[in-house]
C-alpha cells in the first residue's frame, strides 16, 4: 500500500461535521476546476450505476471520444475510481491530483472549512484530473442518493441518467421507494434531458413529476425497450430501438439484469446523438456494448465460479432471477459463498435467495471490516430456510478455499457484499489497499 493510499484510508468516511454543498462548490472553484467547460453525464440510482457507466464509457471510447469516468466503490485499489477511457489513471496522474487536493484541503481548513470527507476528497481529485486531462465527456457517478450528494454541485450536465431504484441506505435516503426516488431525482437540472429506468412504478412517477417541474425532456426505459434475440453461454443478443432504427447488440454477461442496464446506456447515448451532442455510429454502439466489462457483476472469476456484488434487496432479486434461470437450464445444484454488511436488510436478502434458488451448500465468511454482519446470525438464517450444510469461517480467505474445494460440479456463486467481492478479487490478484472504503 502506498503512502497516498494509507493517507486516504485514514480519512473518516462518515463525519459528524461535513461541508455543505455551497462549501463543496467553494472547494471546487478554489481548485481551479471549471465544470461548465466539461460535458458531464451525471448518473444516480440504487443498482446498476457502475454497469451503465461502463457501457457508456465503452461506447463513447469506441466512437473516438476521450472519456473520464468517476465510479465507486473500488474493489481492490482506489485508483479504480478514476478512469480515462475505461482504464485506471496512471500512478503519476493520481499522485499529482492527491497532492493538489491535500494542499487545497489544508488551505481551506485554515479558512474555517471542514476537512473533506473520504468521498469528497476523491471527487476533488477526479475533477482536477479532468481539468488537466480535458476529456471530451465526463461520466460522473453519484456516491449515495443524489440531492445532497457531493457530486450534485455540478450545475449544468449535458445529460442525467437514473438507473434502477430500490430499497437501500434507508437510514439516509428514506424508508420508501418514492422517498429514495426523490433523492435520486435530486440530480435533475432545469431543461437538462434525463433518461431513467422505469422498472419501479412508484420511483418512475417521482422522477417523471420532477422532470416535468424542471422542464426536463424525459425518456423512461423499461424491459419493453429491448427484445431478446438469442442467448448462449457467453451472454445474450438484444434488439434496441434507436433513432436510426432497431440495433442488435451483444451483452457479454450471463446476468439478465445487464440487458436493461445495457439498454439504458444505449438509449441515453442515443438521446445525446439525437440532440446533436455526440457523433456515435451504430458500429461504435455495438462494439462498445460488446467490449464493456464491469467487475463483480456476474463475473466468471474462475471456470464455473461467479462473483456478484449484489448487496441489497433489489440487487439480490435481480441476481436470483439469473441464478434460477441458469439452474433451470443446466439442472446443476447451486453452492453459495455469502457475506454481508450489518446495515443491510440481510434477513430479507437471505429469504429471497433461499425461496427462489435450490441451494445445496452455503459458505459464510466474516469480512475484513467492522461492518461485517455476524456470521453466526447469518448461519441461523440460512439454516432456518435450508436443510443443506452451512459452514462458517472467520476470514474470507478461509471461506474461499473451502468454497472452491467443496463446490464440485455445481453452479458456484459468491455474493452479498462489495466488501466480499473486493476481498475475493484481491485474493485472486494478490493486490489490495484495504477494503473499508465502500
Amino acid at each position: 500500500m502506498t503512502e497516498t493510499e494509507s493517507y486516504l484510508n485514514r480519512i473518516p468516511m462518515w463525519a459528524s461535521r461535513k461541508n455543505s454543498l455551497p462549501h463543496i462548490r467553494d472547494f471546487l472553484e478554489q481548485s481551479g476546476c471549471r465544470e461548465e467547460l466539461l460535458n458531464i453525464i451525471h448518473v444516480a440510482g440504487t443498482n446498476g450505476k457502475g454497469s451503465v457507466c461502463s457501457y457508456m464509457t465503452s461506447i463513447l471510447t469506441e466512437a473516438g471520444y476521450r472519456v473520464g469516468t468517476f465510479i465507486s466503490p473500488h474493489l481492490v485499489t482506489v485508483r479504480e475510481r478514476f478512469l480515462i477511457n475505461g482504464e485506471a489513471v496512471e500512478e503519476a496522474v493520481f499522485e499529482s491530483a492527491f497532492q493538489k487536493v491535500k494542499r487545497l484541503s489544508e488551505t481551506m481548513r485554515g479558512r474555517g472549512y471542514e476537512a473533506p470527507s473520504y468521498f469528497e476528497f476523491l471527487f476533488y481529485m477526479f475533477m482536477i484530473i479532468c481539468q488537466e486531462e480535458q476529456p471530451d465527456f465526463v461520466i460522473l457517478e453519484t456516491g449515495m442518493g443524489g440531492l445532497l450528494d457531493t457530486t450534485n454541485v455540478i450545475r449544468r450536465p449535458v445529460l442525467t441518467v437514473i438507473t434502477s431504484i430500490s430499497m437501500d441506505h434507508m437510514q439516509y435516503l428514506g424508508d420508501t421507494v418514492p422517498k429514495i426516488a426523490a433523492q435520486k431525482a435530486g440530480i435533475l437540472k432545469p431543461q437538462v434531458p434525463v433518461v431513467y429506468d422505469g422498472s419501479s412504478r412508484e420511483g418512475s412517477q417521482v422522477i417523471r413529476e420532477r422532470a416535468g417541474e424542471l422542464g426536463c425532456p424525459a425518456w423512461e426505459i423499461t424491459e419493453k425497450d429491448y427484445t431478446l434475440a438469442g442467448r448462449d453461454e457467453a451472454g445474450a443478443r438484444i434488439l434496441i430501438e434507436t433513432g436510426t432504427g432497431p440495433l442488435e447488440v451483444r451483452i457479454t454477461s450471463r446476468a439478465d439484469y445487464q440487458m436493461i442496464n445495457g439498454t439504458l446506456a444505449v438509449k441515453s447515448l442515443d438521446v445525446l446523438r439525437t440532440l446533436g451532442k455526440a457523433v456515435i455510429s451504430d458500429e461504435a454502439v455495438k462494439a462498445g456494448v460488446e467490449k464493456s466489462f464491469w467487475p463483480a457483476r456476474m463475473e466468471e472469476i474462475l471456470p464455473g465460479v461467479y462473483l456478484d456484488g449484489a448487496h441489497n434487496i433489489g440487487g439480490m432479486e435481480a441476481l436470483t432471477r439469473t441464478i434460477g434461470r441458469m439452474q433451470q437450464e443446466t439442472g446443476k445444484p447451486v453452492t453459495l459463498m455469502f457475506g454481508v454488511a450489518s446495515d443491510k436488510e440481510y434477513h430479507e436478502m437471505i429469504r429471497k435467495l433461499c425461496s427462489t434458488v435450490r441451494i445445496s451448500r452455503v459458505t459464510i465468511a466474516r469480512m475484513d471490516t467492522d461492518r461485517s454482519a455476524s456470521t453466526e446470525e447469518l448461519a441461523r438464517d440460512f439454516r432456518r430456510w435450508l436443510g443443506c450444510p452451512v459452514d462458517v469461517f472467520d476470514t474470507v480467505g478461509q471461506a474461499w478455499e473451502h468454497f472452491l474445494r467443496e463446490k464440485g460440479g455445481s453452479l458456484a456463486f459468491c455474493a452479498g457484499s462489495l466488501y466480499l467481492a473486493g476481498e475475493v478479487k484481491a485474493l485472486c490478484t494478490g493486490e489490495g489497499d484495504g477494503y473499508d472504503r465502500f
